[in-house]
């Protein structure tokens, strides 16, 4: 494909639409021509392989709903909850106190309360920093995301786990995990975009690192408080991944980056 580029290119020149060799404008399109080139080269492998891990994704979370709805997943669920819990006294979990105490806390900062008051204090920064677009699609994301974990939890209409008492209050239904899917909304959108503003890939990595950290240890804490089914969570891991890798594949083609701010304020800065 690449090679036909160039060809059309070739012929474009020879054809009078550009312009003779030894001008300085004729260095300047071979130029543009190969850096698009060279950038079409770097981010269609990239499209392509996110766009198959969405569709891998769907496939996976429609089994797992499938699965979940026949009740073929019962079994699998009910011998993670009781093996986290004492066999003489399923009220109390296993591991020492300030465990049970470090999840209640981790469990918090997937709540709707955290998100958010992160959500919002965000948007408000990335607005006050005229980043419009970034802050619009921040803020769009993590709602949409929230409303579709909602309508799911309406269509599936599973009911919370009753194997084990509860050491947290819950109220709504269970499938997919609310906290798991919005966290990973929340947490992996922000990471992969405050990653595109990072210099070094060492911290781009630790960035995306900690977002997929947070998302994992606040789904596990609702396994470990008895207040999904593992199902639920790994549901939840799924879909909010596929929400978040799609969020950052249109960001990737829409949303611009900082470069135009900074170049706008560095103007500013010289003219003081």
């Amino acid at each position: 494909m690449l090679q036909g580029l160039e060809f059309a290119a070739r012929l474009a020149d020879l054809a009078g639409i550009g312009v003779s060799e030894g001008s300085s404008t004729a260095g300047m399109s071979e130029v543009q021509r190969r850096g698009f080139l060279a950038r079409l080269s770097a981010y269609e492998p990239l499209t392509l392989i996110t766009m198959a891990s969405i569709a891998g994704g769907l496939f996976l979370l429609q089994r797992l709903t499938s699965e979940v709805l026949d009740g073929e997943t019962f079994r699998f669920d009910e011998a993670i909850l009781l093996a986290l819990r004492r066999a003489d006294d399923l009220a109390v979990p296993v591991g020492p106190g300030w465990l049970t105490h470090a999840f209640d806390d981790i469990t918090s900062l997937g709540g709707v309360t955290v998100l958010s008051l992160l959500t919002v204090l965000i948007t408000v920064y990335l607005l006050l920093d005229r980043r419009w677009p970034i802050a619009l699609f921040i803020f769009s994301s993590v709602l949409t995301g929230w409303l579709a974990s909602t309508t799911l939890k309406f269509l599936i209409a599973r009911p919370r786990p009753d194997i084990v008492p509860h050491l947290v209050e819950v109220s709504d239904l269970s499938f997919p995990s609310g906290h798991a899917m919005v966290s990973a909304v929340t947490y992996l959108t922000l990471g992969a975009l405050v990653a595109r503003t990072q210099r070094y890939r060492s911290t781009r990595i630790f960035v995306m690192a900690a977002g997929v950290f947070l998302a994992v240890t606040i789904g596990l804490s609702r396994i470990y408080l008895g207040v999904h089914y593992p199902t639920d969570v790994f549901a939840g891991w799924c879909a909010g991944a596929l929400w978040a890798l799609g969020c950052w594949l249109i960001s990737k083609r829409f949303v611009p980056s900082r470069a135009s701010d900074d170049g706008v304020e560095n103007d500013n800065g010289d003219g003081d």
